[in-house]
């Protein structure tokens, strides 16, 4: 059964990836992004079956504008993949007013408006699943990345959240936890701030520890998001890569035997 899928950050990556597979599947596609001529491939290939629209995420009155568009012209939005967003690099000192707030503006905010945009149609047909792109370092963090790590742990709580308030109306929530993988992320899609000399011992000694094999293969993820897509039961996190679930246990048993550790004196705080 064809669906009619609205995915944000298509113009390369994942975004452009997975929106090519859903186009590949027969499926309707509404693809946003800020600079159309990159979907100029995609509508050519596609044709109709393609809706490329113009969209800066930071924009809520524009998001509603595309959003209305985009259910006018194909009927109904039967998923949403909220996908724009980018990494901030720095330490979290040397992160400015500037970077930090657009940092949110894009990963938390521009996800925020677009899942408000769409949920009104996905209500009326009772019907809908809203997968929002997350990251492993939303369950898990790593050095330099902290305004990146923060914005991801604020769309993780958003989107848990949301899943337990939209489940009556027949919405499905999804948070992809991808670990790294071989795209431009960390690199035309990247911010960096200025440096401070005092953390370059600390960089140095995180970007020793780079593995190539740990980072995966995008095209490889296709068959993982189409099955989230065609699932009548689509979990609340799904993983993406070898690397995140392997880790995010040891994070967790970590965590679970200091709180453990802690647990007579947390007790005694509640005071009865």
């Amino acid at each position: 059964m064809t669906k009619t899928i609205l995915i944000t950050g298509a113009s390369r990556g994942f975004g452009k990836i997975w929106a090519k597979a859903f186009l590949q599947n027969g499926d309707k596609v509404i693809a946003t992004a800020r600079n159309l001529q990159d979907l100029t491939d995609l509508s050519e290939d596609f044709g109709n079956q393609i809706l490329p629209l113009q969209l800066d995420v930071t924009n809520r009155e524009q998001v509603f504008e595309v959003v209305a568009k985009a259910h006018a012209h194909f009927g109904q939005i039967d998923v949403l993949i909220n996908n724009a967003g980018y990494g901030l690099f720095g330490a979290v000192e040397e992160a400015s007013e500037q970077e930090a707030r657009q940092q949110m503006e894009v990963n938390f905010f521009g996800l925020l408006w677009v899942t408000q945009a769409v949920l009104p149609y996905m209500r009326a047909q009772k019907s809908g699943h809203i997968i929002q792109v997350s990251s492993v370092l939303g369950i898990f963090t790593l050095p330099t990345l902290g305004l990146y790590n923060a914005s991801k742990f604020a769309v993780e709580g958003l989107t848990e959240t949301l899943a337990s308030e939209v489940s009556a109306f027949g919405i499905k929530v999804t948070l992809i936890e991808p670990n790294g993988y071989e795209t431009d992320w960390a690199g035309a899609s990247s911010a960096q701030s200025e440096r401070i000399e005092a953390y370059d011992e600390m960089k140095t000694a995180f970007q020793s520890t780079y593995n190539p094999d740990n980072y995966g293969v995008p095209s490889a993820t296709v068959d993982a998001v189409l099955a989230l897509v065609n699932s009548p039961e689509p979990p609340l996190r799904l993983f993406l890569g070898k690397i995140g679930y392997p880790v995010a246990k040891a994070v967790y048993e970590q965590r679970l035997a200091t709180w453990d550790a802690w647990k007579e004196i947390s007790s005694k705080a509640h005071g009865k």
